[in-house]
């Protein structure tokens, strides 16, 4: 199971939705090079994606995942970047003005049309969906928010309206351009925790540090829920995809962790921003990411390098799942991961943070049980 020196691999947690990928959780362990490839080994290197991509749309560009996935594309030299995007005069403020570069291509579209999906997609290679319908802007009046609760309360969100779509649309016009079958054509930043609403009473009580997280626990107006219909909506379509389940979204987590990838939602911690946008981005380039769902934490004080190993080691969504004892090994394992001293993800409270449950401070939503959501609803992918 473990190559001395090189990969590391671990049973992970299954899923107890409809949709059950295998688990096997896989990261490297040796420092890599810039260009991917292990050293003091023989691997093949990744290939840059301006080379594998030349136009590649971004669901939910300014979002601030969207907005890094943006850049993390344009720093890599793809020749067109299609932000697509509600209000391009807001979009071209958020994604540099007059100063955006050239390959940089704004454009409104309905993401619940259809038609306009359809005409956006036209001759783009692949699209990385970061969209999501959970966040709310800050200064939305009553009936903004109002409305925001009712669509979330009905399910009727951007992610599962648009995937399907988007899913359907690349399908049916068999997209691709220099993008080869194998790779993903549609990459969705999703989240991590979405199956453990559904887990049944034994599973909770076996991994109460995954089940009884805030987000899980609360899980304001269903949204993990419609996140996970939402991926199955996609998956259903039989387009070539790839679902990142991100833990938890932290500005302040160091830049260039190194990604650590699960499957089967067991998944605790912390991940930046930029380490997502670079993992979603790198999904494009790999075969091996094609058809896999996976969670993401960031590991501090390794470098980031190469994902490929680690996809190679995960299974597809068709694939089975190893035993429950097996999946308990490896959630007990990520556990030691937890930030703080505590480590115990369970008895947190929404809005307060590990560091300060060290210090017994209460979090900036209130006390655990307690807590005042009107201004907490999740964002896990924006």
């Amino acid at each position: 199971m473990l190559r001395l020196g090189f990969w590391l691999l671990l049973v992970s947690v299954p899923l107890s939705s409809a949709f059950t990928p295998p688990a096997i959780l896989a990261t490297t362990v040796a420092s890599s090079t810039a260009s991917g490839a292990e050293t003091g080994t023989v691997q093949q290197l990744d290939v840059p994606v301006n080379q594998v991509v030349t136009r590649v749309a971004v669901a939910g560009a300014t979002g601030r995942v969207g907005r890094l996935v943006v850049e993390e594309l344009l720093s890599r030299g793809v020749q067109e970047v299609v932000a697509l995007v509600r209000d391009v005069e807001a979009a071209e403020e958020i994604l540099g003005g007059t100063d955006a570069p050239a390959n940089l291509q704004i454009t409104q579209c309905n993401l619940s049309s259809k038609g306009q999906i359809s005409s956006v997609l036209n001759d783009v290679d692949a699209m990385i969906w970061c969209a999501t319908g959970f966040s709310q802007k800050p200064n939305a009046g009553p009936l903004e928010k109002a409305k925001g609760l009712l669509d979330l309360a009905m399910k009727k969100t951007i992610d599962v309206t648009a995937l399907p779509v988007i899913g359907n649309v690349i399908k049916e016009n068999n997209l691709g351009g220099k993008n080869p079958q194998q790779l993903p054509k549609v990459v969705m930043c999703s989240s991590a925790g979405v199956t453990r609403t559904i887990w049944d009473d034994e599973k909770k009580a076996l991994m109460p540090g995954a089940a009884d997280i805030p987000i899980v626990r609360l899980n304001p107006f269903g949204a993990l829920d419609i996140k996970r219909s939402s991926e199955d909506k996609l998956r259903e379509t039989g387009v070539d995809y790839t679902v990142v389940r991100p833990c938890g979204l932290n500005d302040e987590h160091p830049v260039g962790s190194r990604p650590l990838l699960s499957q089967g939602d067991v998944a605790v911690g912390r991940i930046n921003r930029k380490d997502v946008a670079r993992v979603l981005v790198d999904c494009l380039t790999l075969p091996e990411a094609t058809g896999k769902t996976f969670e993401v934490i960031g590991v501090a004080g390794y470098p980031f390098g190469s994902i490929r190993g680690a996809l190679s080691n995960l299974r597809s969504d068709e694939e089975g799942l190893p035993p429950l004892d097996a999946i308990v090994s490896t959630y007990t394992t990520l556990q030691q991961l937890l930030p703080g001293e505590k480590q115990d993800s369970a008895a947190l409270a929404m809005g307060q943070t590990y560091e300060q449950l060290d210090k017994d401070e209460v979090g900036r939503l209130g006390e655990r049980g307690k807590e005042i959501l009107d201004d907490g609803a999740p964002r896990p992918s924006s």
